[in-house]
């Protein structure tokens, strides 16, 4: 079998590239590159962490906490994934970060073991303990890519990854009204709360509209500081997270306990599954993008390599006390643009990364944004994940088969999601997993699609 370092011709579409996967750009060329990796990635890696910690209604400093260790777990596992160690990493310029599929679920569910009256922090223990579990999934399931990718074919995968998207606009519009603290202090969606979310969604469309790549790149970025700028005007940013934020802090495994919940782990398990193919998307579309084969052995050992950090990875997000992470797509549009796909700017992005994350007053300063400002970038980043589940279902045949399982998988889907009353009398423990409208939706296209004959017409 061929080793990922042997030097491997330039495919057609990494001819106009500056400096290939093995070159090594000068200090300050790298930096900069660096830089634009990290801005793109740095929101979506923070706004999981801190909408899951909203909802849940989790203390300031734990929120920071966990903010600040989802960069440096981020951290981690892309210079895994860029240095590659035996079968780890995917050997090419990939970021990894805290995914959002896995948003919608947590905050349901925690959401359900508050209500029950559960302490926080044991709902967070039980969050950790399913991440750990489920975590073990994604690690075999790497080890079985073929056998997997029989199984669960693009038509599954996008529509639990547009299920997931749909679920998730729910979450983002509580967030741009205010949230769960604003429901329960009466100023829900007012005009202050309207206004910041509006603004920073309005920047968003307006700056993607400007035919200037670096601003469309760095459109969220630029929209959640004048997000920001706007809060502190109107006096709404609070820093109780900064402030009680140590200077400096070293990660302590395990900090809220372990435990684990079975309501929680089944969607898990579901999102587990589409996050692995996710990433066998993600690592060719850089493969290609960094002129390297998209097929044969060399990018069978990628995609392997790629899968198998995603889990072990998500391993060490549980036992530092933070939420799954996946490979990101956003950096292939940066290498695209800047014509870089060295594999040595991943020690640069992973860095800043892990500096970041060291500091708390950084995640206390990300803290202090208002959940509205928070909210309004959120709805455009929940939509794009819709938007790629429609993308994934585009390249799929739509037969009347295909367009059937489309259709009973979304109507139960998000019907259970809307309506969860309709589960009343199931058993308690099937009733908490359907309640998920992402493993609903999930567990049906999964079996209809392995059911249903191939060539009814």
């Amino acid at each position: 079998m061929q080793p990922l370092d042997t030097p491997v011709p330039p495919a057609p579409n990494g001819s106009e590239l500056i400096y290939g996967l093995e070159d090594r750009p000068r200090p300050l060329v790298a930096l900069l590159a660096a830089l634009q990796h990290l801005l793109a990635i740095i929101v979506p890696i923070v706004t999981p962490a801190l909408l899951i910690c909203h909802a849940l209604g989790v203390s300031p400093r734990d929120t920071n906490l966990i903010v600040s260790l989802s960069l440096i777990v981020s951290g981690i596992a892309t210079y895994v994934q860029c240095r590659r160690f035996g079968p780890l990493g995917a050997g090419l310029l990939i970021v990894q970060g805290t995914s959002f599929n896995f948003v919608g679920p947590l905050i349901a569910g925690g959401a359900l073991m508050v209500k029950e009256g559960t302490p926080v922090e044991g709902v967070m223990a039980a969050i950790f303990g399913v991440v750990i579990a489920g975590s073990f999934v994604e690690i075999g399931l790497s080890r079985i890519l073929p056998f997997v990718k029989r199984l669960i074919t693009p038509l599954v995968t996008g529509i639990v990854v547009l299920m997931i998207g749909l679920t998730l606009i729910k979450v983002g519009l509580i967030s741009m009204g205010g949230g769960f603290g604003a429901m329960a202090t009466g100023t829900f969606a007012n005009g202050e709360n309207l206004l910041l979310s509006g603004v920073v969604l309005a920047v968003i469309v307006v700056l993607n509209r400007i035919p200037l790549v670096w601003m469309r790149s760095g459109a969220i970025v630029i929209a959640l500081g004048v997000g920001y700028a706007l809060a502190g005007y109107l006096g709404r940013l609070d820093f109780t997270g900064m402030h009680q934020a140590a200077l400096f802090q070293v990660p302590t495994p395990l900090r809220f306990g372990l435990g684990f919940s079975w309501s929680l782990f089944i969607p898990m398990l579901v999102i587990y599954l589409v996050t692995s193919l996710e990433a066998i998307g993600d690592v060719t579309a850089t493969s290609k993008v960094s002129g390297q084969p998209v097929e044969g052995p060399v990018w069978m050992q990628r995609i392997k390599g790629g899968v198998l950090v995603n889990g072990v990875n998500s391993l060490l997000a549980g036992v530092f006390n933070t939420f799954p992470s996946s490979v990101f797509a956003q950096n292939n549009g940066v290498i695209q643009l800047t014509g870089i796909a060295s594999r040595s700017l991943g020690t640069w992005i992973a860095l800043m990364l892990v500096v970041l994350g060291l500091f708390p007053t950084v995640a206390g300063v990300i803290q202090a944004v208002p959940e509205p400002v928070l909210g309004g970038a959120a709805m455009v980043m929940f939509g794009a994940v819709a938007a790629s589940g429609i993308n994934i279902l585009a390249g799929v045949d739509l037969d009347r088969r295909a367009l059937l399982i489309i259709a009973v998988s979304l109507a139960l889907g998000l019907g259970v999601n809307q309506v969860p009353e309709f589960l009343a009398h199931l058993p308690t423990a099937l009733r908490n997993v359907l309640e998920s409208g992402v493993a609903t939706g999930g567990i049906c296209a999964l079996l209809l699609n392995w059911f249903l004959p191939q060539h009814t017409r």
